[in-house]
């Protein structure tokens, strides 16, 4: 219904199905970090498909091959799947991901 009344604009920057799990809304500067699969995207609440910023930081290769070994499926465990997008201060945001059962944190600089 919604796309039918044109009161909502889908997100075309992805159509690998990256499993969207993590939000944080700055409504400051107007903008959406979204957490996802081997993926961290920077989005324009204007226009989701505008100026659309990614960071691709998949888990090391040596991880991803241990949770295979454990019996892990490899494509919907051994990934980072990123979990964690918080406020650290006005131009850093503390994110983590799952690593492939080996989390592993970061900051980073929104410029």
């Amino acid at each position: 219904d919604l796309l039918l009344s044109n009161s909502c604009i889908p997100f075309l920057g992805s159509t690998e199905g990256l499993d969207f799990r993590t939000l944080l809304l700055d409504e400051e500067r107007g903008r959406l970090l979204v957490g996802a699969k081997d993926h961290i995207f920077l989005l324009n609440l204007v226009d989701v498909n505008k100026n659309v910023k990614k960071i691709h930081w998949p888990a090391a290769k040596e991880k991803v091959e241990l949770c295979k070994l454990a019996g892990k499926d490899a494509y919907t465990e051994c990934a980072n799947f990123i979990r964690v997008l918080q406020p650290y201060n006005r131009t850093h945001v503390y994110v983590c991901g799952t690593g492939a059962f080996h989390p592993l944190c970061g900051y980073i600089e929104l410029g």
